[in-house]
């Protein structure tokens, strides 16, 4: 299966992608069935299931307003992050919703909106079913969906195919689109690279042109970039208290204050400050990139704006840095998971740190194998990060966390440049090294709120996860 860099890096709104930005899709989605299958004026109300780290996390992480919203027409992209409390206080003051922005059907959130704390649904930690019911509580229809990370939202028929994916043609895509160099390893990755003398984004971008014209690709993703470092922006300019109970202050306008002012350029910090200034928006429920998930979203935009604002990057090199960055998250996508409810952390933040160290080796003059090198450290010293955030919220210690990654990536990057490119351990024994670890790990550190942090920390919040 062959995935697009623009599948990796989508405009969303937080906490999170996973959470938030594919159960909104999901709910879209199936409106989108009622009016292919001509059942929409027949339906008097929606039942929203939602089982395992769904329900475990919902509420913490914003599955509730994020199905409301998408039953309502509502996309992720097109939503106005700073419309959504007023949009859903009408909603729940009215208790009526309209499916598709355009037909009202009455919607009690205690009756209609079932959290199954103790359920999974068979196919991924993330599942949740949509049922239309009619006048008299007869069932016009009923879907089940499954948020695999990253807003990838795929049905259970989907799923099923996904999971075989294996026995698909590697050069086609899910809409049957052919690439020409098609990859699920970066040992093939590599391959294509040395048999053609083309980089790794240069592969990237012959593929991409299966779907789009270089300069629309091009155009997407300088979009998608400044998108990114409007995120930057704006989590430096507001400072207040995050929403959710636990109290915690945005750091990133005080830092900012400190450096801008500095005397000294002090690297560190500035990493610290983009990272925390792209999360801090994400747990606000701001406008952010899934880069390749919400939770990990500060990570790429950090080194990408250090590499543009310290290292005099153009916007040649962004689309370079954005096309290695894809391919590298295409491979742990495909050769295991990016949702942390499947694999833990390592899944986000660590994947994360892999993509953009290797896009940081390559624009900074990386050869091919150094870039690799350089993705295999990044994740290597992730593997086995757990998710337990406290109270369900994607803040403690998913903000910090964001920081710590970024670090790693830049002298990741560094250190594979000091090399030649040769190592022990490659890309494709650390990414099925973190897909073992991540099913050997215990479901409680899988982003339920059920242990580590989640449960020694004992901090009550306001929201409690379930």
């Amino acid at each position: 299966m062959s995935i697009s860099v623009f599948d990796l890096f989508s405009i969303g709104v937080g906490p999170s992608s996973s959470h938030t930005v594919g159960p909104m899709r999901a709910a879209y989605r199936f409106v989108e069935k009622l009016k292919a299958l001509q059942v929409l004026e027949d339906v008097a109300r929606i039942q929203i299931d939602l089982y395992g780290s769904l329900a475990l996390t919902g509420r913490g992480h914003g599955t509730d307003f994020a199905v409301i919203f998408g039953l309502a027409g509502w996309l992720p992209e097109s939503i106005d992050p700073d419309a959504i409390p007023l949009m859903l206080q009408a909603i729940r003051d009215a208790q009526r919703l309209s499916l598709g922005g355009v037909y009202p059907i009455a919607f009690t959130e205690a009756r209609d909106l079932i959290f199954h704390f103790q359920e999974v649904l068979p196919h991924h930690a993330n599942g949740l079913r949509l049922t239309a019911l009619g006048e008299n509580g007869q069932k016009w229809v009923s879907r089940e969906y499954y948020s695999i990370g990253g807003g990838f939202v795929l049905d259970e028929a989907e799923i099923i195919k996904d999971q075989a994916r294996s026995n698909e043609a590697p050069g086609e895509s899910a809409d049957g689109a052919q690439i020409p160099y098609p990859f699920d390893t970066a040992d093939r990755l590599l391959e294509h690279c040395k048999n053609t003398g083309l980089s790794i984004a240069q592969v990237m971008m012959s593929n991409e042109k299966a779907w789009r014209s270089e300069p629309e690709i091009r155009a997407g993703l300088l979009k998608i970039w400044g998108v990114m470092s409007a995120c930057i922006d704006h989590g430096c300019q507001h400072s207040g208290i995050l929403p959710g109970g636990l109290k915690v202050k945005r750091r990133a306008p005080i830092l900012w204050e400190k450096l801008k002012n500095a005397e000294r350029f002090d690297e560190m910090n500035w990493l610290n400050l983009f990272a925390l200034a792209v999360n801090e928006e994400n747990a606000a429920g701001g406008r952010v990139v899934t880069a390749p998930t919400n939770g990990a979203a500060g990570i790429i935009p950090a080194v990408l704006r250090y590499h543009v604002q310290f290292q005099g990057g153009s916007p040649e090199s962004i689309v370079e840095f954005m096309l290695t960055a894809g391919a590298i998250g295409i491979l742990f996508k495909l050769g295991a998971s990016i949702s942390a409810a499947e694999v833990g952390c390592q899944g986000e933040v660590g994947v994360a740190c892999s993509m953009a160290a290797g896009a940081l080796c390559a624009v900074t003059g990386g050869t091919v194998l150094q870039v690799e090198n350089a993705a295999e450290i990044g994740m290597e010293h992730h593997l086995g990060l757990t998710c337990d955030p406290i109270g369900g919220l994607v803040q403690i210690p998913c903000i910090e966390r964001n920081t710590m990654g970024t670090l790693q990536a830049v002298n990741a990057s560094k250190l594979a440049l000091m090399g030649d490119g040769e190592h022990i351990v490659s890309l494709d024994n650390v990414i099925k090294t973190m897909r073992d670890t991540g099913h050997d790990m215990m479901a409680k550190y899988k982003e339920t709120a059920l242990g580590g942090l989640a449960i020694n920390a004992k901090i009550s919040v306001s929201t409690p996860a379930c």
